[in-house]
């Protein structure tokens, strides 16, 4: 059954303490969330859709394009739509551990220690440049991303919620960069590939932004659409969207492909079998469904992947890149027919 023809709610869909009321108010907020930040980002559609897949499913972004492609402005409207903290690392090669998370000094005159918290201390986090960076930076934001919390001389310290890093990084420059270690990369849920805007889409940008349109909006004009509780309260829904055990069943499969597959010396773990579900269910609510269907992990299968999997040499030889063999993968896996 393809999307098109589904309705937009089964007749019988409710979650125990869920009502209608609530699936219409999240259903409105995530396409308000949608038109707000395409206002900004002109041209960039599918990659808006991604970042609040992430958004709404409470993970991680890596943001990846060539200098220029509103990846910084993208954060920056994403912060403005929640009434939330939101603060910027820029990673230089100088950075320390403790210029991420924060560290503790001692007070002579009072003899006692006192924390200072670091960036990581907000809802928001853009790590920008994240591979500038070298890797003992990097690995100051495994800990915070995955337990959204920060040890500080023995003591466990948890960040606000909701928390989000998004990191951004640029494919073309090697040089002074240090690649991210698969522990790192496996803590982001979506890979988000940022491509140059179509023709129409560039004149609308350029005649925008020369004209400060865009910084109006950005800055001035746009008020937040939701607070803290409520952006949470969007975020409770996502894990209570309906799903067949057919659809578990698909997107387990789709992962465990990759781990078969002679293209491939790495393939994906569990955990993108878990980021897979996850971004699913989001990716329903945005469509403005309270169910999932095949299509949507189909859909997201690449993003979750494309960073998880490793290209065996010959495939490198050859050129190719993750997410063309991701998709011959995503083809020969049969989807179910609900």
């Amino acid at each position: 059954m393809s999307e098109s023809t589904v309705p937009t709610r089964p007749a019988a869909t409710s979650q125990p303490g869920v009502t209608s009321r609530d699936w219409d108010l999240a259903i409105e907020r995530a396409s308000a969330l949608r038109d707000t930040v395409n206002r900004v980002l002109v041209g960039q559609r599918a990659v808006v859709d991604q970042v609040l897949v992430g958004l709404l499913a409470s993970g991680h972004l890596l943001l990846e394009g060539v200098p220029g492609l509103g990846k910084t402005l993208l954060v920056r409207a994403l912060a403005k739509c929640f009434d939330g903290d939101f603060r910027r690392i820029q990673f230089t090669p100088d950075l320390m551990p403790a210029d991420v998370t924060g560290h503790s000094i001692f007070h002579m005159g009072e003899s006692r220690f006192e924390v200072r918290r670091g960036p990581v201390f907000t809802n928001l986090l853009l790590a920008d440049e994240i591979n500038r960076a070298p890797a003992k930076t990097q690995a100051a934001l495994l800990e915070v991303m995955q337990e959204c919390q920060v040890t500080i001389d023995g003591e466990a310290l948890p960040v606000p919620r909701p928390f989000m890093v998004l990191a951004t990084q640029n494919p073309i420059e090697q040089e002074g960069t240090y690649p991210l270690p698969e522990a790192e990369l496996d803590r982001f849920l979506l890979k988000v590939l940022i491509d140059f805007p179509s023709l129409e889409a560039e004149v609308q940008l350029a005649a925008a932004a020369s004209s400060g349109q865009i910084e109006r909006d950005l800055l001035d004009n746009q008020q937040p659409l939701m607070d803290l509780a409520g952006l949470q309260a969007l975020q409770a829904l996502v894990p209570q969207l309906e799903m067949d055990q057919k659809v578990v069943d698909y997107a387990v499969r789709l992962v465990r492909a990759t781990r078969e597959n002679a293209q491939l010396r790495r393939g994906a773990g569990p955990r993108a079998s878990i980021g897979l579900l996850q971004a699913a269910r989001a990716r329903a609510l945005l469509a403005g469904r309270t169910f999932v269907l095949p299509d949507d992990v189909k859909s997201m299968a690449i993003p979750v992947m494309r960073h998880r999997v490793g290209l065996s040499p010959d495939m490198e030889i050859d050129g190719q890149d993750p997410d063309a063999v991701l998709a011959r993968i995503v083809e020969t896996v049969e989807a179910p027919r609900l």
